[in-house]
Formats: C-alpha cells, sequence, structure tokens
C-alpha cells in the first residue's frame, strides 16, 4: 500500500486528494445532461444568464457556459476561485468568478434565467437562506436546477462513512458532510415551495457500477489517474425512474411549470 494521500478541499498542491473536484468531475456529465433535457422539456433555449452556486473550481459553470449561457460562477472559497480563475485562462469560454457565500450571494435581483445550486444543500446549514437567495436571483419564469444527497442508510454509508471515514476511499475530511444536512426530496420541495418556486421532481443519478466507482477512487487516491478521467471511469448516469438512494437531480420554476 503507498502513502497516505493529502485529503485537502481547493488546494493548489497537484498531488492533494480534493473530494470537492473528484465529485465535480464524476457529475459533469449527468449535470450538464440534465439541465440540457430540463430545458428543453420546458422549450427554453440555452441561452441568456446562468448563475452557478457552488462552482468550486469552475468545471460545471464552464460547462453551462458551453451551452450557450452567459455565466456568473460564484463559490465561498477564496482558493476555489483563484483555481477557477486559472482554469479558466487556459480552456472554455468566458465566466465570470465571484467569491460569496450561497447565503449571500450579492448578484443582481431577477436577473438570471438559469440558478444552478451544486455542492451547496447537502453543505449550508441554512437551506432556507440558501433557496431564498436563489429564488431572488431567477428572473420570472426562471428555471432553478440543483442536485443534492438524499438522506437513506445507504447514502450516510457512502457520504459520512465511505467518502469521509475510511482509511481506503476517503477524499473530503471529516466532517464536510453530516446527516442533518443530507436532504429528502421532500424536504427540498417544501423548501422550493416556501420561496415561490414550482417543484418540477427529481432524477436520481449514480455509477454504472459500485465497483467503478471504487476503483476510480482507488486510482485517484494512487494518482494512477487525474480528475479528468474520474467521469470515464465511475461512469454515472441518470436514472429518472429510480427512485434515489444516494444522490439526485431536481429542477424548479419561478411561476408555474
Amino acid at each position: 500500500m503507498g502513502p497516505t494521500p493529502l485529503i485537502a478541499l481547493d488546494s493548489a498542491d497537484p498531488e492533494a486528494v480534493d473530494g470537492r473536484q473528484i465529485r465535480a468531475a464524476a457529475f459533469q456529465g449527468v449535470r450538464l445532461a440534465y439541465t440540457s433535457g430540463v430545458l428543453e422539456r420546458l422549450g427554453r433555449a440555452p441561452s441568456g444568464r446562468a448563475l452557478v452556486v457552488g462552482s468550486g473550481r469552475g468545471l460545471l459553470a464552464r460547462g453551462i457556459a458551453a451551452l450557450g449561457f452567459q455565466v456568473t460562477a460564484v463559490d465561498p472559497s477564496r482558493a476555489a476561485t483563484a483555481l477557477a480563475r486559472a482554469a479558466a485562462g487556459r480552456e472554455g469560454p468566458a465566466v465570470e468568478y465571484r467569491t460569496a457565500p450561497a447565503e449571500r450571494l450579492g448578484v443582481p435581483a431577477a436577473a438570471f434565467d438559469l440558478v444552478y445550486l451544486a455542492d451547496t444543500l447537502e453543505i449550508t446549514e441554512d437551506p432556507d437562506r440558501v433557496v431564498e437567495q436563489a429564488a431572488g436571483a431567477l428572473a420570472p419564469d426562471g428555471v432553478l436546477v440543483y442536485d443534492t444527497v438524499n438522506r437513506t442508510p445507504l447514502s450516510r454509508l457512502v457520504y459520512l462513512g465511505a467518502f469521509q471515514r475510511l482509511p481506503m476511499t476517503r477524499v473530503v475530511p471529516a466532517g464536510r458532510y453530516a446527516a442533518r444536512r443530507l436532504r429528502t426530496p421532500a424536504e427540498v420541495a417544501a423548501l422550493l415551495a416556501r420561496h415561490g418556486l414550482a417543484d418540477g421532481g427529481v432524477c436520481d443519478f449514480a455509477p454504472r457500477s459500485v465497483r467503478g466507482l471504487l476503483s476510480g477512487i482507488l486510482a485517484r487516491r494512487s494518482g494512477r489517474i487525474g480528475d479528468d478521467e474520474i467521469e470515464a471511469v465511475a461512469g454515472f448516469a441518470l436514472a429518472p425512474k429510480r427512485r434515489p438512494l444516494v444522490t439526485y437531480l431536481g429542477h424548479a420554476r419561478k411561476g408555474r411549470l
């Protein structure tokens, strides 16, 4: 067994294992596929202004910009924002990056056609404030998309155990996830309703195989693959007809669906 890797979020150290970025890379395909599908079903073109909250190193923000949006990306971490700006200088469409917490976005009101909450609902201690801020940023008839972690025995095993406690599979610091911050689809739907957002339903997504996900995590921890190879190894896919047991995507609209 090799040396224990450095587990650190938003680290510029090339040797660090950053669970935030691993997650962003693994989820990139399903996040963009779901967002594109929602917009198509609602008869909306992928254009106008988009806000990505919890943007991390900017991977999702650049993906949404490539769909056709003018994107503002907000993250609470100054280190992540700096890494996003550095990456933007090397690749992808232009994105405006800002540092601010999801609970105090500091963006113009009613200015965005699309708001995406990433790496946020399962982290915040104040989900009401987060959804209030997102709803306030949406233009009339705007679309909110989010992904988060359900609160089930399996999600606890994965997120509270494997990802932050078990030595062989740990990719985030202890305390990053907590059971009280994992929220069920019904709880998120109630949050949306409280802030004038019409719930559009949820969609399960998961790795095509547990073995593939485990192989990807072990390979990344050992340095055999980079973050950009995680998605192909883990193989996440949308599963709209399945009840979410770990992670799920959802959307809502400011106004009638």
